[in-house]
C-alpha cells in the first residue's frame, strides 16, 4: 500500500501541481495520502474520458466504472490507482457514495460539446463537477447528519460553479480548438457571437466576448462569494487548506476579468508567485495551528 500511495503521490505531483503543493503544506499529514489518492483517481478518470472518439470514450468509462464499482464492493485488482482508492474508502467510509455519484457523472463529461443553455450548465456542474469536488471534500468536512453538514454541501456547490465558470473562460484557446466551448450558446447569441466565429476571427470578435467575460465573470464572482463562509463549516486544522482554494479562485477570476475579450487568444492564468505567496501565508497559519 505504501508503494500504492506513492505513485499517486508522484502522479499528482507531476499532472495537478497546484493541488499538490496545497495539499501537501495546507493539511495534516494524515490525511495527506487519502486526498492524493482521490485526486490521482479523479486524474485517472479524467484520462479515459479524454481519449478516443466519443464510442471509445463511452467504452472506456463503462469498462473503468464496471471495474471501480467491483472494487468498491470488494473485488480485487492490479490497477495501483483503484488499490489506493479502495483503501482511502475503507479507512474513511463516507467517500464511497461520492465515489458512486462521481462515476455517475462521468458519461455526461464524456459526451460533453459545450452547452446549449444555462440550464445545461447547471446540470453539468450538478452531475459532474460537484461529485467530482466532493470526492475530497468529504475527507474534510463534516459527515452526513451533522449540524454543519448541509451548509458545507451548498458552501462546496458554489465554490465548485465558481471554479467552473472561471475555468470555462480561462480555457477558451484550448476549449475552441476541440470545437466547443463552456460558454452556453444562448449566451453567446446574445451578443451576436457564435463558436464559428470564435474560432475563425477571433480578432473581431474582441469586443463583443469582452462583454460576454464580464457576464460570465459576474455570475462567477456572485457564488464565489457565497463560498466565503466554506472555511468556518470545517475543523479548524482544514481552514487554511479551503481559505486558500478560495483566494487561488479569486486570483483566477481577477486574471480572466484583467485580459477581458483577449482571453480568446492567450487564454488567462494568475501569476505563479502570486499563487504560491498565497500558499506560503496559509502555509505559515497552518504551522501555527499546528503548534
Amino acid at each position: 500500500m505504501r508503494r500504492d500511495y506513492d505513485v499517486q503521490r508522484k502522479l499528482v505531483r507531476r499532472y495537478r501541481r497546484e493541488e499538490y503543493l496545497a495539499t501537501r503544506l495546507l493539511l495534516p499529514a494524515e490525511l495527506r495520502p487519502y486526498v492524493l489518492a482521490a485526486v490521482a483517481f479523479m486524474h485517472e478518470t479524467d484520462r479515459r474520458i479524454d481519449l478516443g472518439d466519443l464510442s471509445a470514450r463511452h467504452e472506456a468509462l463503462h469498462s473503468w466504472n464496471g471495474e471501480v464499482k467491483a472494487v468498491l464492493d470488494g473485488a480485487k485488482t492490479e490497477q495501483d490507482t483503484l488499490r489506493a482508492l479502495e483503501d482511502t474508502v475503507r479507512r474513511h467510509p463516507q467517500m464511497a457514495e461520492r465515489v458512486r455519484d462521481f462515476l455517475d457523472g462521468t458519461p455526461i463529461e464524456a459526451a460533453w460539446h459545450g452547452f446549449e443553455s444555462e440550464a445545461e450548465l447547471q446540470t453539468y456542474v450538478d452531475c459532474y463537477s460537484m461529485p467530482a469536488l466532493m470526492l475530497t471534500a468529504c475527507l474534510i468536512g463534516p459527515l452526513p447528519g451533522a449540524e454543519q453538514y448541509e451548509a458545507f454541501e451548498r458552501g462546496c456547490r458554489q465554490l465548485i460553479e465558481a471554479m467552473q465558470r472561471t475555468d470555462f473562460l480561462a480555457d477558451l484557446p484550448e476549449d475552441l480548438q476541440e470545437g466547443h466551448i463552456g460558454v452556453p450558446r444562448d449566451e453567446l447569441m446574445r451578443h451576436g457571437l457564435d463558436v464559428e466565429d470564435l474560432r475563425e476571427r477571433p480578432e473581431a470578435c474582441v469586443p463583443a466576448m469582452e462583454r460576454v467575460v464580464n457576464a460570465q465573470a459576474a455570475l462567477a464572482d456572485h457564488v464565489l462569494l457565497q463560498a466565503r463562509e466554506l472555511p468556518a463549516l470545517v475543523e479548524p486544522q482544514y481552514r487554511p487548506f479551503l481559505r486558500a482554494l478560495i483566494a487561488v479562485q479569486k486570483l483566477r477570476l481577477q486574471a480572466v476579468k484583467a485580459v477581458g475579450g483577449s482571453v480568446l487568444k492567450n487564454g488567462a492564468s494568475p501569476a505563479a508567485s502570486t499563487t504560491l505567496q498565497i500558499l506560503w501565508q496559509e502555509y505559515r497559519a497552518f504551522r501555527k495551528q499546528q503548534r
